[in-house]
């Protein structure tokens, strides 16, 4: 594999537009796609293909096509822009062999991708992924493969435009409870942070008495005012002022293509990514009384470990991605999965994060409860305990990466902070577990240059602390 352009990393193959993103690497991507269908005989299917709001995303998704078109497979093409969570829910709804979505999920405006959907509707296993890639020299060697214009393959009936947002939009609504949410009376700011998710929220929860307001619901590939289309505090600055400037009682963001969620509370803060996770997670065994195991990546919080003894069901903990949690949703059927980045999955819906569902049931949390953010965040803590995060990212040159991976490898603190370090986990990185008090992890981006930093303590002093002890056992 050395020298070749394309490497899928947590979630799909993600690279800069014009570089290594070009039509010639995304139309290879679509011949070993086609190979991996034909290999696996499920090429007797469609094959949905989505994109985002990005650049060009609807021109790459059209050269897609035409590849699986001309591999003989049929493709089900959307129309328009639509969440991932709403192509992967199109394989289920349309016995699909799988899906191509062209995103880059939230990174920066340079970037584009290419995320494979299996059929079973989640992330790509390791193993699918492998089988991937393992296609992509010989398909690159052999140069462009062969493709049938979208013209034509449309006329010939190869190729099928179809809208994806009605089917997901009814599954959504056999999930959470729109009536509640309708009649609740709430006042709901939401950021589509120029993205994929646009117009979802005020199409669902349009003729009642709760209000939505939707931010930055237009397209604009250069999603201006954020570095990316994350939803972290720091890209939710307008959120955060219009929320208590308009008297909303929260705010909800999406990425870029809408399968993760960020919130703000009613008083501007925003609630991050742990938390949202422990309080879905609450909300699920509490409010709604239901039961299940619970999958965690190493990158998330110890809360849900508390509530899982607390309620009595199991906490199963894997690698970052998506790609290592839907599989063990589906093995467990699981209640509820999430990682770190602020990606959330369900049971009885796609074993994938879904950004929009995972609004809904936080906005149903409120209803059922009658309390604003604050306040439930306030009753999750009395039930597990005070805990604050936060991550610091790092950029790297490639040539930096190899003597920060040797420091990181070579590091055995006795303390981190002050704090005695009582074990290291090399899941995933490097999780240090500092003796009652939390933990710190490093580890690499799959998707981005970048060495992450993160820690979850008890205490809010300690996370700066923490932090930038853990830039000085690399030295980063």
């Amino acid at each position: 594999m050395s020298g070749i352009p394309i490497k899928f990393g947590t979630d799909g193959w993600r690279a800069i537009i014009a570089e290594d993103y070009t039509f010639d690497n995304v139309r290879a991507c679509a011949a070993a796609a086609a190979r991996y269908l034909k290999n696996h005989r499920l090429s007797d299917r469609p094959f949905v293909i989505g994109f985002d709001t990005r650049f060009a995303s609807e021109d790459f998704a059209a050269a897609t096509a035409e590849v699986i078109a001309a591999a003989g497979i049929r493709v089900l093409l959307a129309t328009r822009p639509c969440p991932t969570p709403a192509v992967s829910f199109a394989i289920l709804d349309r016995g699909a062999g799988g899906a191509a979505v062209i995103t880059a999920s939230h990174n920066p405006w340079r970037w584009n991708g290419f995320k494979y959907k299996p059929e079973y509707a989640g992330s790509a296993s390791p193993e699918v992924v492998a089988e991937i890639e393992g296609y992509l020299p010989g398909v690159l060697r052999a140069g462009p493969p062969p493709r049938l214009p979208i013209d034509r393959a449309e006329a010939e009936g190869v190729v099928a435009r179809f809208d994806p947002q009605p089917p997901y939009l009814a599954g959504l609504a056999k999930l959470a409870d729109l009536g509640v949410i309708k009649s609740a009376g709430l006042k709901v700011a939401v950021d589509a942070m120029y993205g994929a998710g646009a117009g979802h929220f005020p199409e669902l929860l349009d003729g009642g008495s709760t209000r939505v307001e939707e931010l930055h619901g237009e397209r604009n590939p250069l999603f201006p005012g954020v570095s990316s289309p994350e939803p972290i505090g720091k890209n939710l600055e307008a959120l955060c002022v219009r929320v208590p400037g308009g008297g909303f009682d929260v705010g909800i963001a999406n990425d870029g293509d809408a399968d993760r969620v960020g919130l703000v509370d009613e008083r501007g803060r925003f609630i991050n990514q742990l938390q949202v996770f422990a309080l879905l997670t609450y909300y699920l065994l509490e409010y709604r009384g239901e039961r299940g195991p619970i999958v965690k990546s190493v990158t998330t919080t110890q809360m849900v470990q508390k509530l899982g003894e607390l309620y009595g069901v199991p906490v199963h903990e894997t690698q970052v991605g998506f790609k290592y949690l839907g599989p063990k949703m589906i093995e467990t059927d699981a209640l509820i999965g999430g990682e770190e980045s602020g990606g959330y999955g369900f049971r009885g819906h796609i074993p994938e994060r879904d950004g929009i569902l995972a609004g809904l049931y936080f906005l149903d949390f409120m209803a059922r409860s009658g309390k604003k953010p604050s306040e439930l965040l306030a009753e999750l803590h009395d039930k597990v305990g005070p805990h604050f995060y936060d991550r610091v990212d790092i950029h790297l040159k490639e040539d930096e990466r190899p003597a920060i991976l040797r420091r990181a490898e070579a590091a055995r603190p006795d303390a981190i902070a002050g704090i005695r370090v009582t074990s290291i986990d090399t899941t995933d990185g490097f999780r240090f577990t500092l003796d009652g008090h939390g933990w710190l992890l490093l580890r690499f981006s799959g998707t981005e240059p970048l060495l992450r930093i993160y820690t979850e303590v008890d205490d809010e002093a300690l996370v700066r602390r923490v932090l930038d002890a853990g830039r000085e056992l690399v030295n980063a």
